[in-house]
């Protein structure tokens, strides 16, 4: 693996993070023993296989085979380069590169970018800087900034958020960017600018609007949003999709909410910009957004992965609520543990926190989320009256089907017994026609199942490992014990030497004998900086994660090289076998009774 930072720098940098740190911004890790585990990043599973070593500073899935240290797991997560993870870290804890290596990694762009995205970057980073001075010190921005503040916005919060205003000019910023020096060709393409009709010259995509910069998972700005100061349409205008942005793939206030997240186990998920700010202010900082469209799959499985739970809290209005209904839905199909926030009134959360504070929202909206099923109880209801029977019968039948997505059997009776009470229907009735409802509802899931293409089919369950043969498992213990313990490995160097009988287990020693010949530094995660590729470094976590003794036994050691070194003479023996009993039915006695006694000096070998 190409290192272009001197080797003491990355082991400066490696020695100063703590892995479980590092992977805890991307996944939800708990403690079970000496490890963390959490559900994989890498792929869909339901039961964390994914096992993060504090001790040995590794990760590994039990799943999918991923594995490495913490630079590995960032080149993997994020896309990065060597070089470009390893500043990440250097960034994140504050050790400075050694300068030949920050001109080195300098032509490798930030996350493995062009020229052209980092002068994107460059270009979007400008202009929420110059957005922001011109609604907080000049006087062009006065009645933006008053309309803000009349709005319940704090300086504080236009700072936090670096809310800034664009000029109801048409050309200001393609000069400002042309002063500069940037590519305006380019700034189109970064969905900045936008080329004039049937003419060379490129007009600003923003003008007399509040800008709220969208800043990617990493705290990179990567687009904007500007919100009209009148009743002019559309409301808000967003960046277009571009190599920067791609908005299915991005929450906004992720960056700032990520470590609030993590400490509360939440995230609560709001409609636009202005209710995250506002739920912010009023002390739910785990609050994100998406990008003014439909809670994406891919936003969904970001949310599921850092939260335990996830509240849903929209406008109250007919829309808000049909909004909140699909959210619900896609974070459930993404395994989301889910709830809702219902705000009175035809309220949105903006509004409620001005009008009543943030405390009644804390306590009484957020602190007062129901489950889903309850959400869609209060959902189905709206626009009914419960007294007619036509729409009660409408509204029983509507709930009953969403009763038979349930999956847990005490969930079901539990509301069956509420609808029971309610409506005064026998308890009995209502689960007779529950299992009819469910039965309708198989016939096409069961068809659908069968007309299925082969690559739509759900994916399989992951399969239980195949049970190794004996030389297979003590090779594995033996290299388990030797990443441990330099002395194992010096003492198996001495007997066995590279005479392992897997492939791969002769390759993984050749390099632990290299490394420990080096003698600069014994610990796994650096060890694994050495291995040229992934499928390596998947074997090595795998088997660095078994559980063994700190100082084996030297008649443990032995143990597992004299299964080793046997396995060869157990083929040969089986061969010897094969042949012995083919000459026997040839009724060839002499060339059988030879091969009979090559077989016992061949067994006797096993003793010695």
């Amino acid at each position: 693996m190409a290192q272009r930072i001197p080797e003491d720098a990355v082991h400066k940098i490696q020695q100063s993070v703590d892995i479980v740190d590092v992977i805890g911004e991307y996944v939800q890790l708990k403690k079970q023993g000496r490890n963390f585990f959490g559900l994989c990043p890498f792929h869909g599973e339901n039961t964390p296989s994914f096992s993060v070593s504090p001790d040995k500073q590794i990760f590994h899935c039990f799943g999918c085979g991923a594995g490495g240290n913490v630079f590995s797991f960032l080149m993997q997560i994020e896309g990065y380069e060597f070089v470009e993870a390893v500043r990440q870290i250097s960034e994140k804890e504050g050790i400075p590169l050694p300068e030949e290596a920050i001109q080195s990694a300098a032509g490798s762009s930030r996350e493995n970018r062009d020229e052209d995205t980092a002068e994107m970057l460059k270009a979007h980073d400008l202009l929420k800087k110059f957005y922001h001075h011109l609604l907080v010190n000049t006087k062009e921005g006065q009645d933006a900034l008053d309309y803000l503040l009349n709005r319940g916005f704090t300086k504080e919060s236009i700072e936090q958020f670096e809310i800034g205003y664009a000029l109801p000019s048409w050309n200001f910023v393609s000069k400002f960017l042309a002063n500069r020096g940037f590519n305006l060709p380019l700034m189109e393409q970064a969905g900045l600018l936008v080329k004039k009709n049937d003419s060379s010259d490129f007009l600003d995509r923003f003008r007399n609007r509040i800008m709220f910069p969208i800043l990617d998972h990493h705290g990179n700005t990567i687009a904007f949003s500007g919100r009209v100061l009148t009743d002019e349409q559309p409301k808000y205008l967003n960046s277009p999709e571009t190599k920067l942005f791609n908005k299915s793939k991005v929450l906004y206030n992720f960056h700032k909410a990520r470590l609030h997240i993590r400490k509360h186990q939440q995230s609560v998920l709001l409609e636009g910009f202005a209710d995250v700010i506002s739920a912010s202010k009023a002390g739910v900082e785990q609050s994100v957004a998406a990008m003014g469209t439909a809670l994406t799959d891919e936003q969904a499985k970001i949310l599921k992965r850092n939260s335990a739970e996830v509240i849903i809290c929209y406008d109250s209005d007919k829309a808000g609520l049909d909004a909140a209904l699909r959210s619900a839905r896609t974070l459930s199909e993404a395994g989301a543990s889910v709830k809702v926030a219902v705000i009175p009134d035809g309220l949105d959360p903006d509004d409620y926190i001005n009008r009543y504070g943030a405390e009644k929202f804390r306590q009484d909206v957020i602190g007062g989320s129901m489950s889903v099923m309850a959400f869609k109880m209060h959902y189905f209801r709206r626009g009914k009256n419960l007294q007619n029977e036509a729409e009660r019968f409408q509204y029983i039948e509507q709930i009953l089907k969403e009763f038979a997505e349930l999956h847990n059997p005490l969930e079901q009776e539990i509301y069956l017994k509420q609808i029971s009470g309610e409506f005064a229907i026998s308890l009995e009735v209502l689960k007779e026609r529950l299992t009819e409802v469910l039965r309708t509802a198989e016939r096409p899931k069961e068809k659908k199942e069968q007309n299925k293409a082969p690559a739509e089919k759900p994916m399989a369950p992951r399969k239980r490992k195949k049970l190794l043969p004996a030389f297979h498992n003590a090779e594995r213990m033996l290299l388990a014990h030797m990443l441990k313990n330099k002395e194992a490995a010096q003492k198996v160097l001495d007997t066995l030497g590279l005479q392992f009988n897997i492939e791969e287990h002769r390759v993984i020693a050749t390099y632990l004998y290299a490394f420990y010949e080096e003698g600069t530094d014994e610990k796994i995660s650096t060890f694994i900086q050495r291995l040229p590729n992934k499928e390596l470094m998947s074997a090595v976590t795998d088997i660095a994660m078994i559980q063994v003794n700190d100082e084996p036994s030297s008649a443990e050691i032995q143990d597992y090289m004299k299964q080793i070194l046997n396995y060869p003479k157990i083929l040969d023996l089986q061969e010897k076998e094969a042949e012995k009993n083919e000459a026997e039915r040839e009724r060839d006695f002499v060339k059988a009774a030879r091969i009979a006694m090559e077989i016992v000096h061949l067994k006797r070998s096993f003793k010695q």
